[in-house]
């Protein structure tokens, strides 16, 4: 038997199942690598959503569906799979829009791979493996109607509904009501924590919570048995940092995701004093207040990123990957999501960081926290 019929015979007995797993079409590039969160791996990259719907900040309209579609499928071939969405997002009627999309799109993202791999062999359909298989992390919000676990656990159904999905891989909660309902805390946690016993998640999280709330979280879960995934703050070059959330999410045993890691844009050298967002866009007002006491840190941005032969994005993303976190920045056309893919492969020299570093300490004036956030 020739070295090609072998080959042939061997191929088909990897069809016999009438399936391809982890299959690596024409055109698809993986180049994202994996991280432990938790018991689980994610990406070491992943995709945020909050534009995905949201009509105040990021001017989103249903017509761009196809164009985020494209943007989707070019980070998935690239091995991103965890997702950060929440069931809050979308603007009035388009509220869980984000989640919706989700959904549509990965089903989408994998008829295409089940039909490319048919057009291949005439035989088969495409399976994702399981490391390359979409993570959705949900964060849910704690409405105040949502005061019991129950209602949470509904929540959480409720997504699940919008993504046509029998299980989350991170339910969490979207922000801490501790300052200002401690009651209705407790329900939440016993609420991620039901999620979890129902097998309506792989891990929990939570967002938006400080160092001392986390401990606390941590606490609660370990005593029910239920795993920590993640927790996520809002962590860039622009705001203010410490080394204690890093150290929180060491002691719970999970991984610390930063949100906003391009600072809503400003990070990307896109936009100066003259060139602002739209009026009526709540960024207008924040970048005019922020960009004066920035500028050395943008400086210091650009000078690394012609250094290295990269943008001021990618710099930026790949320097919260140096902190040992998941950046999740947005992508709502293709240019965007190659541009984020340019932030893995490489890594930052730990003098580039430093200086970085010193710069972003230098910022007179930091990103606002959410007002949400705890200590």
């Amino acid at each position: 038997m020739t070295s090609s019929a072998i080959l042939f015979a061997s191929l088909c007995l990897a069809l016999a199942a009438q399936t391809v797993t982890a299959l690596v079409l024409p055109g698809t590039k993986t180049i994202v690598g994996r991280v432990s969160a938790g018991p689980i791996e994610i990406s070491a990259l992943g995709c945020g959503t909050w534009s995905w719907g949201n009509r105040l900040l990021w001017d989103y309209d249903p017509s761009q569906d196809e164009e985020i579609y494209r943007a989707y499928r070019e980070i998935r071939d690239a091995g991103v799979t965890i997702f950060d969405t929440g069931d809050s997002y979308g603007t009035l009627d388009l509220n869980g829009r984000a989640e919706i999309l989700l959904g549509q799109f990965e089903r989408r993202y994998l008829e295409e791979k089940s039909s490319n791999s048919k057009s291949m062999f005439g035989i088969g359909a495409y399976v994702s493996s399981a490391s390359n298989k979409q993570q959705v992390a949900t964060k849910l919000a704690p409405y105040p109607w949502r005061v019991t676990r129950g209602s949470y656990v509904k929540a959480c159904k409720e997504s699940l509904k919008r993504l046509e999905q029998d299980k989350l891989a991170i339910a969490q909660t979207h922000w801490s009501t501790a300052n200002y309902n401690v009651f209705q805390e407790g329900a939440l946690w016993e609420g991620l924590g039901d999620m979890y016993d129902e097998g309506l998640c792989e891990a929990v999280g939570v967002s938006n919570y400080g160092p001392i709330q986390l401990g606390k979280f941590s606490n609660r879960m370990k005593e029910r048995n239920v795993p920590i995934a993640v927790a996520q703050v809002q962590y860039s070059l622009m705001t203010a940092r410490n080394n204690e959330i890093l150290d929180a999410c060491d002691d719970a045993g999970c991984r610390l995701i930063s949100y906003s890691p391009l600072c809503l844009g400003l990070l990307t050298g896109k936009y100066n004093l003259d060139n602002l967002p739209r009026e009526g866009n709540p960024r207008r007002q924040l970048f005019r207040e922020l960009l004066p006491g920035a500028q050395q840190l943008l400086g210091t941005l650009d000078a690394v990123a012609k250094d290295v032969g990269k943008t001021q994005s990618q710099v930026a993303i790949n320097w919260a990957i140096s902190k040992g976190t998941v950046p999740i920045p947005g992508a709502r056309n293709l240019q965007q999501a190659q541009e984020n893919l340019g932030a893995v492969g490489w890594k930052l020299s730990n003098a580039a960081v430093q200086e970085l570093d010193n710069a972003s300490a230098g910022v007179k004036k930091k990103m606002i926290e959410n007002i949400f956030q705890t200590r």
